[in-house]
């Protein structure tokens, strides 16, 4: 009776995602067409209720309404729209919710499954699983005494998540300890940071990653500039690679603090909805330091409206490769059960009045997503930037300047692949101190005892391979092992002050300022005619 029940709930909520669906797209053309229209709709319900009927009732084994609904029924729908409307069943809705607020409770560190175990990647620093000891490397088997057995990480994660000011008691195997090890450790909130700490790459040059696009990313970008000294910067250096992108609120406020009062951030308009166009409200108050852009192919929607407004106003100098090129607007509706649904109902367009979406028409979502034509763009959607530069849409945004990572080789792939670093890091603190004296890098021993690690553990290489490939050995050994003897934030920032691209960003800096003092000219120019 209660499985029925759901059914009938499940199939319920079908019918009126279905009708929401319907009364966004479906158009009011009088009276005669609508009542056309509903016919068609209860129509095609009452063959999709007869068809779960039967498929309920005649399939080989049990079926579950939400895996037929949730990872069915309605996704398949949503496919046939767009790559990007999606539907978000109760956990993914949680889960979206909690990453745009930029903040849960729990213990603070990110695991991973690893061979049916989960791990500890990183505790996160200053968090309660870092102040309790934990390491990365550490194998949860048990939290609160539930074994972890048969858990995915994700409801691994979910156990160690509860109210604040509660216990958990987290038992880990750890390399170097016959026994496993027990830490009660009491959750607090966790504050997942947006914008990681800028710093300085040297004096008068500033630094600001982006990883996301999150309720707090303007007031997060404000603080960290402040806490820099604005008037003490005289490039930045701001990265947006890797990033997904976010809210559009979000963007907008990154892009109004680098813009001129007035300038035009992004606009959007669709079939159902009038055109709205997004300005610089506060504007930068005359701080017109050079800044270089950092982006790449995984660089999307929130992250490529940042990038485009400031390139349309030559405000920055873009480094490095075509972004993705998703610039359809998700309207996310809430639905029963605690579910959601993001459709896509309007299209961005950068200051010049490009469009940033990519094609995605006559292409599989494997090859949309997956095999990216980085180089792709539609050569009728042709604008101009402030200062008169040709800039073109349809294909992301295309960076001033490319620039590509050096390519991995076969061994460095290989070290990658079975997290060869990690796992020897893990190995080295279970018999070793795991505190290190400051500014430590991995000499000839260290470096002689993972070859000899890779060799035990079956790593294939040739001993020309491992010279040739010393110094990315080196650089990416050091990185891995200052998580564990310092921290997470201690091994970024060695990470990005070595970073090729970064220094290549630094070299660009002069670039972006003959840009920008180039356009204000024309700019000029252009108003005393």
């Amino acid at each position: 009776m209660a499985q029925k029940r759901r059914s009938f709930l499940v199939v319920s909520f079908m019918i009126a995602a279905c009708a929401l669906a319907g009364g966004l797209y479906g158009p009011r053309v009088g009276v005669a067409s609508a009542a056309s229209n509903e016919d068609d709709v209860k129509g095609s319900l009452k063959s999709f209720t007869k068809a779960y009927d039967l498929v309920e009732q005649n399939f080989a084994d049990p079926l579950s309404p939400d895996k037929a609904i949730y990872k069915g029924a309605i996704p398949g729908m949503l496919r046939t729209l767009d790559p990007h409307s999606n539907f978000f069943d109760p956990h993914e809705f949680n889960l979206m919710k909690e990453e745009q607020k930029g903040h849960y409770y729990g213990v603070g560190m990110s695991v991973q499954g690893r061979n049916g175990k989960t791990v500890v990647m990183a505790p996160f620093t200053g968090s309660p699983a870092y102040k309790a000891g934990l390491r990365p490397g550490d194998v949860i088997v048990a939290v609160n005494g539930k074994s972890t057995d048969n858990l995915t990480s994700t409801e691994v994660a979910d156990l160690l998540k509860g109210p604040r000011n509660t216990p958990v008691k987290i038992s880990v195997l750890r390399e170097g300890s016959a026994k496993p090890l027990d830490f009660d450790v009491v959750r607090d909130e966790i504050n997942r940071k947006s914008v990681q700490d800028a710093m300085w790459l040297k004096p008068g040059i500033a630094y600001m990653q982006i990883e996301m696009f999150a309720e707090t990313t303007g007031r997060e970008v404000e603080d960290n500039l402040q806490r820099l000294g604005e008037s003490n910067i005289k490039g930045l250096v701001l990265d947006l690679r890797q990033n997904p992108g976010g809210l559009l609120s979000e963007a907008v406020s990154v892009s109004d603090k680098f813009l001129a009062k007035g300038d035009t951030i992004v606009s959007h308009r669709g079939r159902a909805s009038a055109e709205r166009v997004y300005r610089a409200s506060n504007g930068n108050h005359g701080n017109e330091y050079p800044i270089v852009v950092l982006v790449n192919r995984y660089s999307a929607s929130a992250a490529e409206i940042v990038s485009g407004a400031l390139q349309d106003h030559d405000r920055a100098w873009i480094l490095g490769d075509n972004t993705f090129g998703k610039g359809l607007v998700q309207t996310v509706y809430p639905l029963i059960e605690n579910t959601g649904l993001a459709l896509t109902t309007a299209k961005y367009y950068t200051p010049s009045g490009r469009l940033i979406q990519r094609d995605y028409t006559n292409t599989s979502f494997f090859d949309y997503y997956y095999k990216t034509n980085t180089e792709a763009r539609n050569l009728s959607d042709v604008k101009m930037t402030d200062g008169g530069r040709t800039v073109y849409g349809g294909g992301g945004i295309s960076p001033d300047e490319k620039y590509a990572p050096p390519k991995l080789d076969k061994f460095e792939i290989e070290l990658i692949r079975k997290y060869a670093l990690f796992n020897f890091t893990r190995h080295y603190f279970g018999t070793h101190d795991v505190k290190l004296p400051k500014g430590w890098e991995p000499d000839a021993a260290i470096l002689t005892a993972l070859h000899d690690y890779l060799m035990k553990e079956g790593v294939i290489f040739t001993e020309a391979e491992f010279t040739q490939d010393h110094d990315w050995v080196k650089r990416s050994l050091q990185k891995e092992m200052y998580v564990t003897a310092f921290s997470i934030d201690d091994s970024r920032e060695f990470d990005i002050k070595t970073d090729p691209m970064v220094e290549k960003a630094i070299e660009a800096l002069p670039r972006a300022q003959a840009l920008l003092q180039s356009a204000k000219k024309i700019i000029v120019q252009r108003m005393s005619k």
